[in-house]
């Protein structure tokens, strides 16, 4: 392992990487192309389906199949003028990570014609095999099923990978029998609760309050470092973190890493992502080096809950596609070096009305 180190030092010397980065442009043009937001649904769907997609998304309220088959269809013409030939219910496990099944919009009608076609059962509701998921012993052999179902409130994304372009439509993962199986339908219940008792003590106050939403500012903290230097630690390899090895003779202890001048492949591999982020809604705004050596961070400006937290799972997914490109690896281990600062994902977050009221900002007066 130490004659791998030392080549992989050794070629990073004599061979330094450089990757060409997309010429900077607005923030503002690219912001949200690659997602399915209101004004493009209003582009893309009928009166009525825009309507119904708007009270669902503000109040929570049903939608009808029929508006359903709507809704699809648009949703379909708009993936299918960027490129897109597959879609999948985007989902979070209790694995800790994404996980999605892919889907053709193409078929074969009974008198072999073969046709796109994507309607509202398709949209609404999936049916993934459960049985490989963390599921908590809830379930025989036989009631393996898992049920994805459609969660209008964050919009759907058209992922790029390489040449290829999925649709993708997060939704929250259920078992056959009920049970939440993921990470997304329990925070919809928490803030549907949260709504519910936080409306009733506005309403002391202002009863024009009908709505008290969370609103999340999340910091992802991260480590980048050589991807030759990773695969030569069988332990960062499996494990995303050290297990084992001495203590490197520099760490922390001057602390002139924070805030320094950020390295030029560093911020060669920041650009690269931001600029897939952005297309995808996600809206980072910060970014500069943590307090350990190679340890980095962004953050996005406050979101709802909701949305907020599957911009930051679906960045995560990014940073590491992106990584590979600068033939980089990205540690997001909480703790992937010992004595030295670990990784948070601070969660700055309030609660604001839908009068336009920070509900935790501070007042003048005790």
């Amino acid at each position: 392992m130490e004659s791998l180190r030392f080549k992989a030092l050794q070629n990073l010397v004599a061979n330094p990487f450089e990757v060409s980065v997309p010429n900077s442009t607005k923030i503002s043009a690219i912001f949200g192309e690659s997602v399915f937001t209101i004004k493009k649904a209003r582009e893309f769907l009928s009166d009525e389906a825009y309507k119904s997609l708007q009270t669902s998304i503000r109040g929570g309220k049903k939608i009808d199949r029929a508006v359903a088959n709507q809704i699809a269809n648009g949703m379909r013409a708009w993936a299918e003028s960027k490129g897109v030939t597959h879609f999948t219910h985007w989902f979070q496990p209790l694995t800790g990570s994404t996980a999605e099944k892919h889907d053709s919009f193409f078929t074969l009608k009974s008198d072999g014609t073969a046709i796109e076609e994507f309607d509202g059962g398709a949209l609404i509701q999936q049916e993934p095999d459960a049985s490989s998921f963390p599921s908590g012993g809830i379930r025989t052999t036989f009631e393996a099923r898992g049920y994805t179902a459609w969660d209008p409130s964050s919009p759907a994304f058209i992922m790029e990978i390489g040449n290829g372009k999925t649709l993708c439509i997060p939704t929250i993962f259920i078992s056959y029998t009920g049970e939440s199986l993921d990470y997304k339908a329990p925070l919809l219940k928490a803030l549907a609760s949260l709504d519910r008792a936080a409306v009733d003590v506005c309403n002391y106050f202002d009863k024009n309050v009908t709505k008290v939403t969370p609103t999340l500012g999340w910091e992802q903290e991260y480590f980048v470092i050589d991807e030759a230097l990773a695969n030569a630690r069988p332990d960062l390899v499996l494990c995303d973190r050290t297990v084992f090895g001495a203590s490197p003779a520099k760490g922390q202890q001057l602390e002139d890493h924070y805030f320094g001048s950020i390295p030029e492949r560093v911020y060669a591999f920041m650009r690269d992502f931001e600029a897939e982020s952005y297309k995808l809604g996600i809206p980072l705004r910060t970014r500069h080096n943590e307090v350990a050596p190679s340890q980095f961070e962004c953050a996005p400006i406050f979101e709802e809950v909701n949305i907020a937290v599957d911009h930051n799972t679906l960045l995560m997914d990014v940073m590491n596609r992106v990584a590979k490109r600068h033939r980089l690896k990205v540690l997001l281990h909480e703790k992937p070096f010992a004595g030295i600062n670990g990784s948070g994902k601070h969660n700055n977050w309030s609660l604001a009305t839908d009068t336009g009221v920070n509900l935790l900002a501070p007042g003048k007066n005790s």
